[in-house]
């Protein structure tokens, strides 16, 4: 793992937090929904692929959506969301595993787990379509990966250089997510996902995340290649379909 002392004290905490979280029991396995192949569904549409995130809070916005997830979850698939990203970690975003588990019985599309996941342990918590691994934060991508694949879960595997999305795919990643935002400062630059977009294969299935706010910043990364879009607080911050609809439509 990267020595955490570059890292914004936020973040530190988080994964102090991750560090210290029981290990579940037993061992799960899922019957998963493909968000790749939603993904690639939508995409031969005029729509804007759309991973809408159910976030109830996170260190860089204001306040908590105390709303119920599955409900803000439905009004996200009926405005067209091509899958769904549920919050699992509980100290700093206000998420939980049985949010997760009440979100996936409820629709249709793949859910998304997203969490700061180091163990392949931690894969054990819930049952979910996909994973978000955080190349910067796991020892062993590899592992990980066989892992998730082992329990029926794709991974999306996040990074936010050309040095991680080369480790990622040597890794094995066939779904990545760039993220705009960079950990160690919390700062969000959408050039980052235009710098990191072309070292990828052209058979990886690549997402942006973070800082797309509206249509325009939506139109911009899908002109830099973006497969998908994982979009939070932009949705959550208004009425969640008309949000989603305006996205999906961009």
């Amino acid at each position: 793992m990267d020595e955490t002392k570059t890292l914004a004290p936020a973040v530190r905490s988080i994964l102090r937090a991750a560090d210290e979280r029981a290990e579940p029991e037993g061992r799960v396995s899922v019957d998963g929904r493909s968000l790749t192949a939603a993904i690639e569904a939508s995409d031969g549409t005029d729509r804007t692929p759309i991973i809408a995130e159910v976030k109830p809070t996170s260190p860089t916005t204001d306040g908590t959506r105390t709303g119920d997830p599955v409900a803000i979850a439905r009004e996200m698939e009926a405005g067209g969301a091509t899958a769904l990203s549920v919050l699992t970690e509980p100290e700093h975003f206000g998420g939980s595993t049985d949010a997760l588990e009440r979100v996936r019985d409820a629709v249709e599309v793949p859910v998304l787990r997203k969490d700061f996941l180091q163990s392949e342990a931690q894969l054990d918590a819930v049952a979910a379509d996909a994973v978000l691994l955080i190349a910067r934060f796991v020892d062993d991508l590899p592992a990980l990966l066989t892992g998730a694949r082992d329990r029926g879960m794709e991974a999306l595997v996040e990074v936010h250089s050309r040095e991680e999305l080369a480790a990622a795919i040597d890794a094995g990643a066939t779904l990545v997510g760039v993220n705009n935002r960079d950990l160690a400062t919390l700062e969000v630059e959408l050039a980052t996902f235009e710098r990191v977009a072309p070292d990828a294969p052209e058979d990886v299935t690549l997402v942006a995340e973070s800082g797309i706010a509206n249509q325009a910043d939506a139109r911009r990364m899908r002109a830099a290649g973006a497969d998908a879009l994982l979009v939070g607080t932009a949705i959550m911050d208004g009425d969640v379909r008309d949000r989603t609809r305006e996205l999906v439509a961009a």
